[in-house]
């Protein structure tokens, strides 16, 4: 029996801008069996907390996460959630998902190699 995943969707706009991230962090987290890149994906959220504690309560579960978001082209594409964080900034939450990538993304030049965007 498959245990379904929970979803974080971007419903209408367009594709999210994708960061590829190079720090310890993100290569430790995603120490694994399987080859993986990481990169971080920055949106604006209604409620942050409640999306990261989405995640949490499907991990804790032992369920994947999934970031679920719109290709351009008509089409859907689907990434698994690494880690998330939320912040509350004056223009409101802003979500924070390390995601792993696989051929359906695009990646930004600009890599992130800030350590204030690692989870604590």
């Amino acid at each position: 029996m498959e245990l379904q995943p929970a979803y974080i969707t971007i419903v209408e706009g367009p594709p999210p801008d994708f960061q590829e991230v190079t720090n310890q962090w993100a290569i430790g987290v995603l120490e694994s069996h399987l080859a993986s890149d990481v990169a971080l994906v920055e949106m604006r959220a209604f409620d942050g907390q409640k999306l990261v504690q989405r995640c949490a309560d499907a991990w804790a579960d032992g369920r994947p996460a999934r970031f679920n978001f719109p290709l351009g082209n008509g089409n859907r594409g689907e990434l698994d959630i690494a880690a998330a964080r939320w912040e509350r900034t004056p223009d409101g939450d802003k979500l924070y998902l390390w995601v792993r990538l696989d051929s359906s993304v695009e990646i930004e030049d600009d890599s992130i190699e800030d350590d204030s965007l690692s989870f604590p």
